[in-house]
């Protein structure tokens, strides 16, 4: 039996050409090694993602979130399916929360998106967030421009739907898309404002046999929130739209909505020039996990961090007087 290379055994050379060629086996071998903590694995994988970036930034970027129980699993299955009965090849990003005690995560993701995981022309990659910025895995935007290079023209971001990570996917892609529960009610005063001015449309999930008339009634109460907050963009006003991935209702005039917004931000040019923003949040992104590593790698420094630590546990040293010191260690 024949088996593939580990990505970290082949030069980039033959990385970069097997995953243009769309070698699916490749392909997830080179996100293991993006997602690898060695220094030896990190700077081969910069190196790849370097060699790949001319043929990467075609995708259209779609970022979906929903606090948990919306039904973001089964309504990105369905409209994965449609998109790729379209001609489209959709990857899935999938970032589960990981347990902050156990580095641990349940990867379930293949087995909610029963459709996808058997479909030649999709891809779905679940990432344990490994405790990162709102369950948002450190490496998603190294992974995504991969899977555009692999040919993927739909790029699927997926969130847990908690904490920040909804602002964190919202900078690395094109759209932005919040599903909310039918029956608005307290949910929508409990609803972010900040993610109520990230979003680029509301689709209101679950809306379908009894819940219709309560979905109707939701959709109106979120085109009134929407309404009192500014948009974010001159050209596009988010619109509200009702669903049912189960029931595969309203996914098809849904993405209709997401592409009218490319065809749009586009014309202005304001799609290019948010990616370019996008792309230098990114640089300041990695410089600081950059840092961050060294703080934790750096045998000098590690000693150094458990004494300040426990000095400031003991109330013996201020943690400002702490932070100078662990500042001037790394020449900051």
């Amino acid at each position: 039996m024949t088996t593939t290379p580990l990505a970290r055994d082949l030069d980039i050379e033959t990385l970069a050409a097997r995953i243009r060629a769309g070698d699916r086996a490749t392909l997830a071998r080179a996100i293991t090694l993006v997602e690898s903590r060695k220094a030896e694995h990190q700077a081969k994988a910069r190196a790849l993602v370097q060699a790949l970036l001319p043929h990467t930034g075609r995708a259209h970027r779609v970022g979906i979130t929903g606090v948990p129980g919306v039904g973001k699993s089964t309504t990105i299955d369905q409209l994965g399916a449609n998109l790729t009965k379209a001609g489209h090849r959709v990857a899935v990003l999938a970032v589960d929360p990981s347990s902050t005690r156990t580095g641990g995560s349940i990867l379930g993701d293949k087995t909610r998106m029963s459709q996808l995981a058997v479909d030649a022309n999709a891809f779905i990659r679940p990432s344990p967030s490994s405790g990162t910025l709102g369950g948002v895995a450190a490496k998603t935007r190294e992974t995504m421009l991969l899977c555009e290079a692999a040919g993927f023209d739909v790029i699927l971001v997926e969130t847990v739907g908690v904490g920040q990570s909804e602002t964190t996917v919202a900078e690395m892609v094109d759209f932005f898309l919040v599903l909310m529960l039918p029956g608005a009610g307290d949910e929508l005063q409990g609803i972010k404002k900040g993610v109520l001015e990230i979003a680029d449309m509301i689709a209101v999930n679950k809306s379908d046999g009894d819940n219709a008339t309560r979905a109707r009634s939701a959709a109106a109460e979120y085109r009134a929130a929407l309404h009192i907050l500014a948009p974010s963009s001159p050209t596009w006003t988010p619109p509200v739209v009702l669903i049912s991935g189960l029931a595969n209702q309203g996914l098809d005039e849904m993405w209709a909505q997401v592409e009218m917004h490319r065809v749009k931000l586009s014309a202005t040019g304001e799609l290019a020039a948010r990616r370019r923003g996008q792309d230098v949040k990114w640089m300041w992104a990695m410089l600081e996990d950059r840092m961050f590593a060294k703080l934790h790698n750096d045998p000098t420094i590690k000693a150094r961090l458990g004494q300040l630590e426990a000095d400031v546990k003991a109330g013996t040293v201020a943690a400002s007087s702490a932070a100078d010191d662990i500042a001037a260690l790394i020449g900051v």
